[in-house]
């Protein structure tokens, strides 16, 4: 193998780079050259756009705990911002509550980055930061780089290294741009994805209505209507603080506004979704240091099972970048922590057998469909068939079929 700059390079300094660099240097050892690659300034890590770091904020319990038990990194205070006891589904008539997930965290966003990298680079990881990414460097089939510009001065970037991990999010140019695989899907179809909007907010408390706002429970709305294609969240951060927002798909949303004449956005469901929820009373963006960066925003998000291969030689995807959030309500920071866990320890055993053909990452394919990936399919076929039902046929529908499982 050629003498290269580092061992390992990923490919993005989100939250789920920093968790595969932390899995890769656990797994390892410490023994191996890391090198992190962030677009973003030091002083706003892993950002993913101007608008900060737009999220649901929520994680399962379960999620948190896998990765901290296979790589000894606990999260606490002040990154997790609040408990839940899990998430309540509302169907539209609000006549049909269908619980999930368990108990979980509402996590702050601006903050969880600037810990995660810290604790990161304790662990023997170096960081490049302000480089912008375009592709990856080849030597044959194998990648062996990636290359960009460096924002600071302006100049062409190189680094070489044996493995590429890309946590480079659902729009990665490094994916998109693949040249050594015919198996690994480079671009996501437009109805897979959701945009997404939302704001952190403090209200006054209004009227009391648990199906509106419960600071035990992540509460999502169906309702073709509120967020068509998609769904509305009020998700807890406190008793008079709420991460509020919505996810739509385009296609839905334009049958939506000619069916009811209009002209909505996301911006306008949201202003729409706000204004109807009773408990919240004078809200307003959050002011907190710990938002300031972070208090509104709009995204985008896949809503499909992940990318049905996950490596080619020398390169293995994560997170954002192989549509990794759960098609049925786009969570992302679940999968990230398992799949980043889980690609530290394949990683590691690729290295030391010194083989990153795809054959020998192949394996990282196999793990994660094992613990996590196996159901995703299904979920989005699921997603699929509800994105084309009536407000009345989800809320009969989970009353008579979901509801009638629980008893």
């Amino acid at each position: 193998m050629l003498e290269t700059d580092y061992d390992v390079i990923v490919a993005g300094g989100g939250l789920t780079g920093t968790i595969a660099a932390q899995a890769i240097s656990y797994y390892s050892k410490q023994n191996l050259r890391i090198l992190s690659v962030d677009r973003n300034p030091e002083t706003l890590p892993g950002r993913k756009g101007g608008a900060g770091w737009t999220c649901g904020d929520a994680c399962s319990k379960e999620a948190v705990d896998f990765m901290t038990e296979r790589i000894k990194i606990p999260w606490t205070r002040p990154e997790i911002e609040h408990d839940v006891k899990g998430v309540m589904a509302f169907s539209p008539d609000k006549e049909t509550a269908i619980p999930f997930d368990g108990a979980g965290y509402m996590l702050n966003r601006q903050k969880l980055p600037e810990i995660q990298n810290e604790r990161t680079k304790k662990m023997g990881v170096e960081f490049n930061f302000e480089v912008a990414l375009s592709g990856l460097i080849y030597d044959g089939q194998q990648v062996v780089g990636v290359q960009g510009t460096d924002n600071k001065t302006k100049q062409p970037y190189k680094k070489t290294a044996k493995l590429v991990v890309d946590a480079m999010g659902i729009t990665s140019k490094l994916r998109n741009g693949l040249q050594n695989s015919t198996k690994v899907e480079k671009e996501i179809d437009r109805t897979d994805v959701e945009t997404t909007g939302r704001h952190i907010m403090y209200f006054e408390p209004g009227k009391e209505d648990l199906s509106e706002f419960d600071p035990d429970y992540c509460i999502i709305h169906l309702d073709q209507d509120i967020a068509p294609g998609g769904y509305g969240w009020v998700f807890p951060k406190a008793d008079n603080k709420v991460n509020i927002g919505l996810g739509v798909e385009k296609t839905h949303l334009d049958k939506r506004n000619e069916r009811l004449g209009k002209r909505d956005n996301v911006g306008s469901l949201m202003k729409e979704y706000l204004e109807r929820n009773p408990v919240l009373r004078n809200p307003k963006l959050s002011e907190d240091e710990m938002d300031q960066h972070n208090n509104s925003g709009i995204s985008s998000v896949s809503v499909r099972r992940q990318n049905d291969c996950m490596v080619s030689g020398g390169y293995m995807l994560v997170g954002d970048s192989a549509w990794m959030p759960k098609p049925i309500d786009a969570g992302g920071i679940g999968p990230a922590l398992i799949a980043g866990t889980i690609i530290g320890n394949n990683v590691a055993q690729s290295i030391e057998a010194n083989d990153v053909s795809e054959a020998s990452l192949w394996q990282y394919n196999i793990d994660f469909i094992k613990e996590y990936g196996y159901k995703t399919a299904g979920l989005e076929l699921f997603r699929r068939l509800v994105q084309t039902m009536t407000n009345e046929q989800i809320s009969y529908g989970m009353k008579h079929f979901l509801g009638e499982l629980r008893r």
